[in-house]
């Protein structure tokens, strides 16, 4: 999510502001974030509004995020096995990392809403094409309470504020009732 896709990127504000609120409830809950950027030098840095300027941002220009930095990083947090993806573009660098984590054995949660693209035809191919590949296609507000699972959460108070607002509307509907 980086300032030279700001124009061009559907639905660009609301994708960033749902992936914001993930990577915050990811903070509240103790799950390690970990942010790529796509060729820094050329397309800029990760946008401030994320809320990622404290996170080591590891460079790459392979559309899949799995550098051996990144490599490296999921080894020292003890091999995860499941990830949670937000970004851009969806067909690109989401696709192609999800294609490897799925062969790393891991189990992908895609948060739809917090994915784009610059066409809608690209994003909405990809998500479906994701879909029977074996990645879950979640939304923000569905992923921060599957992560809490109950009300009795320690950190469910927390969580519920950043569902206070529902998640803007990024242009999935059209999507979901042709399934």
């Amino acid at each position: 999510m980086q300032e030279k896709f700001r124009p061009t990127i559907f639905q660009f504000g609301n994708v960033v502001s749902n992936a914001a609120r993930v990577l915050e409830a990811c903070r509240i809950l103790g799950i390690p974030p970990i942010v790529t950027e796509q060729y820094p030098k050329g397309l800029g840095p990760t946008v401030p509004e994320l809320g990622a300027s404290d996170l080591k941002a590891h460079a790459k220009t392979t559309f899949s995020m799995l550098t051996e930095g990144v490599k490296e990083e999921l080894k020292s947090l003890g091999e995860p096995k499941k990830a949670i993806l937000c970004g851009i573009e969806t067909q690109a660098c989401i696709a192609c990392t999800t294609f490897d984590l799925l062969e790393r054995g891991m189990e992908v949660h895609i948060v739809a809403d917090a994915v784009s693209s610059r066409s809608q035809t690209d994003r909405l191919f990809a998500l479906s094409r994701l879909k029977q590949s074996g990645a879950f296609l979640t939304t923000t507000e569905g992923i921060m309470l599957q992560l809490v699972q109950d009300a009795k959460h320690p950190n469910f108070k927390e969580i519920q504020k950043l569902l206070a607002h529902p998640s803007p509307d990024t242009g999935l509907l059209a999507f979901f009732s042709s399934l």
